[in-house]
């Protein structure tokens, strides 16, 4: 409530511009929740000083090329750029290991789970740059595939909820659960096919003949 009420003028004033340059910042990793930037750019669409269609196509450039700026600096200064003082802080050890170990577990699908998980979003993609392993296009397919899914609902429930904001924070709770649970079953999926898969190799694996 607090962050969407610090947005709140600032979007009034500046609009697309404004909420374009927060979702970059999201995308730097910046501690700025990205579904309240989002909700309060379909806020002021909802009030008139905005467009909802084009807050939508604004939200999904601004959260695309934040994410797509963190990977094409992975991939290109990888280590350089996680030993400066600015990105130690967001990139630290333990969340490149926990990017490290979400990639090993689950692949590809890990850059499209990390779309909906603020603190892993920017280390994955880094991470995924950084690998040289994960092509452009995969990246762009999966991180805009689950784009697709979050930006939309963000900003068109700031849009229906612009005059009702205790009902939009109260569907908003509930978006954010239900999300977490779906992606919980999915993580557990993955991991259930990962387990499979070592059993799998594990089992086809030749026995030492000696």
């Amino acid at each position: 409530m607090e962050v969407f009420q610090f947005l709140m003028p600032i979007f009034t004033e500046y609009g697309y511009l404004a909420v374009f340059v927060m979702l970059l910042i999201c995308g730097f990793g910046i501690p700025v929740p990205e579904d309240v930037t989002l909700v309060t750019g379909g806020v002021i669409a909802g009030l008139g000083h905005a467009d909802v269609h084009t807050m939508f196509a604004v939200g999904m450039a601004g959260v695309m090329i934040g994410d797509g700026l963190m990977f094409t600096l992975g991939r290109l200064y990888g280590q350089r750029i996680s030993q400066l003082p600015g990105f130690r802080k967001i990139l630290t050890p333990e969340r490149f290991a926990s990017a490290q170990d979400a990639f090993h577990k689950y692949g590809k699908w890990v850059m499209f789970v990390a779309r909906f998980l603020p603190g892993l979003r920017t280390p994955v993609f880094f991470s995924a740059g950084m690998s040289q392993r994960v092509t452009f296009p995969t990246w762009f397919l999966m991180d805009g595939f689950a784009a697709l899914i979050s930006v939309p609902i963000w900003v068109y429930l700031g849009y229906f909820g612009a005059q009702n904001w205790d009902w939009m924070f109260s569907v908003l709770r509930q978006f954010q659960h239900g999300i977490f649970a779906l992606l919980g079953l999915g993580v557990a999926w993955l991991g259930w096919r990962w387990r499979r898969k070592r059993q799998s190799d594990a089992g086809n694996t030749p026995s030492d003949p000696s």
